[in-house]
């Protein structure tokens, strides 16, 4: 086995929790594609970090109190109503 930062216990291991049998070479086979991919990240580290300002604005407006409709207005379009308020199906 190469030096590679997995080693076949660790993916004989997460093979076992993820309840998949494999034999030697397929152990093999991840422990250096795990390793290639835990390479790739490593890779990240490497970008330098850029400071920049957002370019979110506050796009969000002001509350403001408007009045509301009335009962008989807000009941005027409902298919069916009981003792002011709206009168739906039976759910039970």
């Amino acid at each position: 086995m190469s030096n590679s930062p997995v080693d076949t216990d660790e993916v004989e291991h997460i093979a076992e929790l993820a309840r998949i049998d494999l034999d030697a070479d397929e152990r093999d086979l991840f422990a250096e594609q795990f390793a290639d991919i835990l390479a790739s990240f490593e890779t990240l580290d490497e970008v330098p970090e850029v400071d920049r300002k957002p370019d979110l604005t506050n796009v969000m407006r002001t509350d403001e109190v408007e009045g509301s409709l009335d009962r008989e207005q807000a009941l005027s379009n409902a298919p069916e109503t009981e003792d002011g308020q709206f009168k739906g199906p039976r759910v039970s």
